[in-house]
């Protein structure tokens, strides 16, 4: 007589989805109704559905230090991380460009002196949490509505080169009447340093013999940021 096969137990996570993923359904938008690691469990059903995710998605938290940073890591960082492999870099890649690109739709659809806070979400997912300065600028038409965004150069820890000459002429090239510079410190600290108040002021000395206007130069910490403008340095 054939003997009866053995039923393989359900993992035990395997239910704990299921719950996790209908709790999150039934929330309604609830920000309170989660903690972060359950979030980015969420996020790591899809790129790994045959194990439990709770223990890495503890492990990114606690290597990164929160929420915003693990999306924000890069891939050379997160492979370091044991259990990340391209499918959970790419998943948690996907979700910053997606919300870059959404918080971009918001600040085109009003001029942006209006929108302050709205240029600093936007900046602050883009570049708080880079390892190295970034320096972009914002172009803006007469009426102060974004025509482009782009990024200018790339340096070091705590430099990066600008030239104005070549900042204005981009300017010229797009059309627009106006520009808002931004660039981040990697150290976290927003304060400006000389050197940020120097380059301002250089690029607003070019700008305004062209006829265009530096509304603004945000630097971005990882938690906070500063505007020169209402600092009188603009």
């Amino acid at each position: 007589m054939a003997k009866a096969l053995k039923k393989t137990p359900t993992p035990h996570y395997i239910g704990h989805r299921e719950r996790l993923k209908q709790r999150f359904l039934n929330s309604s938008g609830d920000s309170n109704a989660f903690p972060d690691y359950e979030l980015l469990e969420l996020v790591l059903f899809f790129s790994q559905p045959r194990r439990d995710v709770k223990p890495l998605a503890k492990l990114l938290l606690q290597t990164f230090g929160s929420l915003s940073a693990v999306f924000a890591a890069s891939p050379e960082k997160l492979k370091k991380i044991k259990g990340v492999g391209l499918h959970t870099i790419v998943s948690l890649k996907m979700i910053q460009e997606s919300t870059l690109r959404v918080l971009k739709e918001e600040l085109r659809s009003k001029p942006l002196l209006n929108s302050v806070e709205k240029v600093v979400n936007y900046c602050h997912v883009a570049m708080a949490y880079l390892d190295v300065e970034q320096f972009r600028v914002l172009f803006l038409d007469r009426k102060n509505y974004l025509i482009q965004d782009e990024v200018q150069q790339t340096g070091t820890l705590d430099h990066t080169p600008l030239y104005p000459r070549e900042v204005v002429r981009r300017a010229l090239e797009l059309g627009a009447g106006g520009l808002i510079m931004v660039h981040n410190h990697p150290s976290g600290d927003p304060s400006p340093s000389p050197s940020d108040i120097q380059i301002t002021k250089e690029l607003k000395v070019v700008a305004q013999n062209l006829g265009i206007r530096v509304l603004d130069h945000f630097i971005i910490g990882r938690y906070g940021f500063v505007s020169l403008q209402s600092r009188g340095l603009v």
